[in-house]
């Protein structure tokens, strides 16, 4: 009869630890796709920067024959 009891209440613990686990909030995923972001945001100032500078230098061209 021990064995039977130490078995049900192994179970339940079981049972109750893995209702625990199942209703626990997700790992904070999120915070660690934000550095990416961060990453992302300077490469697209460096695009940004480097097509005002080709088409200031595009303007400087076209102006150029016109003087």
């Amino acid at each position: 009869m021990a064995k039977m009891s130490k078995l049900l209440a192994t179970l339940i613990a079981g049972l109750f630890v893995a209702s625990v686990f199942a209703q626990a909030p997700a790992p904070a995923a999120a915070p660690a796709a934000a550095p990416a972001k961060s990453e992302a945001k300077p490469a697209a100032k460096k695009e940004k920067k480097a097509e005002k500078k080709e088409k200031k230098s595009e303007k400087k061209m076209d102006a150029a024959p016109a003087k």
